[in-house]
């Protein structure tokens, strides 16, 4: 049997101990970033931060919190904990800070309006979810993990070589083929359980699409009519023309004129004789027809003034 070595390239290797196999975790402090000019907010305490390697794909944070018990209490488990998220965390949470400061500045520079009072309305009905049973994370081989325990001497006996492995706690969330048997079914929850989800889900596209439409009523100039039959009426511009359509009240008096009308005269309204198609084609008929009339007509004519005119010497 090989000998497990018990510190390699700065790691102390934690050996653990399932019911069929056997597993190897790589634990060392946590080292900050060498750059001190920058401390992001979500930055990890020093002297009380465990880093671990290798970690099981499919362990979970009571898992890790429960194989390191005896070391002592473990406040937080991060999995895959990143400073270049932090970084970006730190700037997005700085730029969130200017902007807020920038609104207080023109809050206070500007003066305050009036609020509007706000109209109760119907509450939207709420979807029902379809149900969910929890499963655990499966993360990628040789995944790592941060352990933030409360005091310094809780990670000074993480550190330690154990002596033989550790048994790896067991958990009631599915594993192995189970997990996968429970991811099954999740994707095929009961019938009575869609046609809840489907019902719930088909009330609220009613309502939100009833909302809409009253929206784009008022938006369009129609008349608003409640449930009662009463038209909504409210102060529109100088004279009524309220955006809901309706019943419109005038912020205005009329003013009282000599002239009747606008003063321009209005042309008679003059039928088109050739609207339609066939109008057209009969109407380019009789004017083909009448050329030819015409044209014969002049022949005679001319026939005529020849007979006339000749010379006739007997």
């Amino acid at each position: 049997m090989s000998v497990v070595p018990k510190c390699l390239s700065g790691f102390t290797v934690i050996p653990i101990a399932y019911t069929s196999s056997s597993h190897f975790i790589y634990a060392r402090a946590h080292a900050p970033p060498k750059s001190k000019s920058f401390k992001p907010k979500n930055a990890l305490p020093e002297g009380r931060t465990l880093f671990l390697v290798n970690v099981p794909p499919d362990a979970t944070e009571r898992e890790l919190i429960l194989l390191f018990k005896d070391c002592g209490t473990v406040e937080r488990v991060l999995f895959d904990f990143n400073s270049a998220d932090a970084l970006a965390e730190h700037a997005s949470d700085s730029d969130e800070e200017m902007a807020e400061a920038a609104e207080d500045s023109d809050t206070e520079a500007r003066p305050r309006k009036k609020r509007k009072l706000q109209t109760s309305e119907p509450t939207p009905p709420q979807v029902i979810p379809l149900p969910s049973p929890s499963l655990r994370i499966l993360r990628k081989t040789g995944s790592c993990a941060h352990l933030i325990f409360s005091d310094a001497s809780s990670l000074a006996k993480a550190l330690l070589s154990p002596t033989s492995p550790k048994p790896w706690p067991s958990s009631e969330e599915p594993r192995g083929l189970s997990h996968y048997m429970a991811k099954y079914d999740k994707e095929r929850p009961p019938l009575d359980a869609i046609k809840a989800h489907a019902d719930s889900f088909m009330e609220r596209f009613e309502f939100d699409l009833s909302k809409n439409k009253q929206e784009a009523k008022y938006r369009k100039g129609e008349a608003i009519v409640d449930e009662d039959g009463f038209t909504l009426v409210t102060r529109g511009g100088a004279y009524g023309q309220t955006l809901g359509g309706g019943v419109g009240v005038a912020s205005k008096k009329f003013m009282l004129t000599g002239k009747t009308g606008s003063g321009r005269k209005k042309g008679k309204n003059k039928e088109k004789g050739a609207f339609y198609a066939f109008q057209k084609a009969e109407k380019q008929r009789k004017a083909i027809l009448d050329l030819k009339k015409n044209f014969e007509a002049d022949k005679q004519r001319v026939e005529q003034l020849k007979e006339s005119r000749r010379f006739k010497p007997y």
